[in-house]
C-alpha cells in the first residue's frame, strides 16, 4: 500500500517528533503514544526498540474510522483556567445524576469531564468553572461545600471502601490520571458486576533469562487506544519498555513487550507475575465495553447536564462511562449505557428517553455487539492457537 507524499511528509515529521535518538528516559514511549492518542489516531501496528541510551518507535495509524491521515490534527488539551475535581467511590445506578445535580446545585458549571467504571468502581475527572463569574472556583468556602456534598453522595448508604475528592487548579493528562486513580483505588482487586460479551484478554508473561527481560504478551479485542492503556499501566508500574510489538489482525490484537523493573530486574516471582497480569487485565477492560453509546449535541445550558442525566435514572438506564465536552457553547458529550444489572439497554427505552431529550439532539451512534451478532466471526481464524 502505497502513501501519499503529503502524508508521509507528515507523518515523517511525526516520527521524528516522537523517536529522537539517544533521549531514553522512563515514560519516552508512554509520552510518545500520549501524542498519538490526543490526536485521536489508531496505532494498527507498532514498532518499538530502546537500548543503551536510545529510543526508536514505528507506529503505523489511522484515523478513528480506519481512513489514512489527509490532514494536519490538532491536539486538544484540557482548557487553562479550569478547576479540576477528582472522585472515586463505588459505582450504583443514579450515581452520575445525583453528582451532576449536586454541582448543578452549587452553581458550578461543567465543561469537561470523563468517567470510567470498572468492577462495581468509578473514577472521573470533572473540569469546572463558577457559573457566575466563568472563572476558575477558588473561593475556599465553596470547594469546601463541593467536596463535602459530593463526598456524602459518593459514599452513599453502602460504601464500606474509602471515597476520595480532591479539587485542584492542575492541569493533567485526563486518561493516563484515570488509569492511577483506578489502579490506587485497586479496581483490579474486585469481581466484574457488570455483564458483557467482551472476550477477556489474555496475558502470558515469562522471562528471557539469556536478555536479562520480562516477556509480555497480551491477546484481546482490538480497539482505540489499546496500546496507550496498556503502556500507561506498564509504565505507572515502573515497568521499563524496551522492546515492543504491536499487531492487529481483524478485530484482534496481539501485543508484545520485554521489560525490566526501573531497578534494572525482570519481574522475577510468580506473585509479581500475577500481579501484573491482574493490573493489565483491568488496565484493558476499563474502557472493554459494548454498550450502547448515545451522543448528545445540544446548545449548553445551566441544568442541561443535571436534566439529561436525570432522565436516564427516571428510565432505568446505568452509564457506565461517559466523556463530556463544551466548545463554543455547545454540549458534545458521550455516553455508554446499559440497563440497570448490565445487559443491554432495551431499544424501546432508549427511544423513549431520544424522544424525552430531543430526537435531534441525542442521537445513538453505537451498538452492542449483541443487536447485529457476526455469524462469520465464528469461521474467523484466531489471532492466537489455544493448546
Amino acid at each position: 500500500m502505497e502513501w501519499p507524499s503529503s502524508y508521509l511528509d507528515e507523518y515523517e515529521k511525526l516520527i521524528m517528533r516522537l523517536s529522537p535518538p539517544s533521549v531514553r528516559k522512563h515514560g519516552t514511549l508512554l509520552e510518545a503514544i500520549q501524542i498519538l492518542t490526543d490526536l485521536d489516531l489508531t496505532i494498527k501496528k507498532a514498532y518499538i526498540s530502546s537500548d543503551g541510551q536510545w529510543f526508536m518507535a514505528v507506529f503505523h495509524v489511522t484515523d478513528l474510522d480506519g481512513n489514512k491521515l489527509t490532514d494536519k490534527r490538532v491536539i486538544n488539551y484540557i482548557e487553562q483556567g479550569l478547576t479540576t475535581l477528582e472522585l472515586t467511590g463505588t459505582d450504583r445506578v443514579g450515581l452520575l445524576t445525583e453528582v451532576f445535580e449536586v454541582l448543578s446545585d452549587l452553581q458550578v458549571n461543567v465543561v469537561e469531564s470523563k468517567v470510567w467504571t470498572h468492577n462495581g468502581r468509578i473514577a472521573s475527572l470533572v473540569y469546572v468553572k463558577d457559573c457566575d463569574s466563568g472563572f476558575p472556583i477558588q473561593d475556599e468556602v465553596k470547594i469546601d461545600m463541593i467536596e463535602t456534598q459530593l463526598r456524602n453522595v459518593l459514599k452513599g448508604d453502602t460504601d464500606i471502601r474509602s471515597v476520595k475528592t480532591l479539587v485542584s487548579l492542575k492541569v493533567t493528562h485526563t486518561e493516563r490520571r484515570l488509569h492511577q486513580m483506578m489502579f490506587a483505588d485497586r479496581d483490579y482487586e474486585q469481581k466484574p458486576i457488570i455483564r458483557t460479551n467482551w472476550d477477556s484478554p489474555i496475558v502470558l508473561i515469562q522471562n528471557c533469562l539469556e536478555r536479562g527481560y520480562s516477556g509480555i504478551n497480551v491477546y484481546c479485542e482490538d480497539r482505540a487506544r489499546l496500546l496507550f492503556d496498556v503502556v500507561c499501566t506498564l509504565t505507572d508500574m515502573d515497568y521499563v519498555v524496551f522492546h515492543a510489538t504491536l499487531k492487529t489482525k481483524g478485530d484482534r490484537a496481539h501485543m508484545e513487550f520485554f521489560v525490566r523493573h526501573k531497578n534494572g530486574l525482570p519481574i522475577s516471582s510468580q506473585a509479581e507475575k500475577q500481579f501484573v497480569s491482574v493490573c493489565l487485565h483491568a488496565a484493558i477492560e476499563r474502557r472493554a465495553f459494548e454498550g450502547v453509546r448515545l451522543e448528545l449535541c445540544a446548545e449548553d445550558r445551566p441544568g442541561l447536564l443535571a436534566k439529561v442525566m436525570r432522565t436516564f435514572r427516571e428510565y432505568s438506564l446505568n452509564v457506565v462511562r461517559a466523556e463530556i465536552s463544551t466548545t463554543c457553547d455547545i454540549a458534545r458529550n458521550s455516553f455508554y449505557v446499559t440497563d440497570a444489572v448490565g445487559n443491554a439497554a432495551d431499544t424501546k427505552m432508549i427511544e423513549s428517553v431520544r424522544q424525552k431529550i430531543g430526537l435531534s439532539n441525542l442521537r445513538v451512534k453505537e451498538l452492542p455487539s449483541i443487536y447485529h451478532y457476526k455469524v462469520e466471526r465464528k469461521d474467523d481464524p484466531p489471532l492466537v492457537g489455544h493448546s
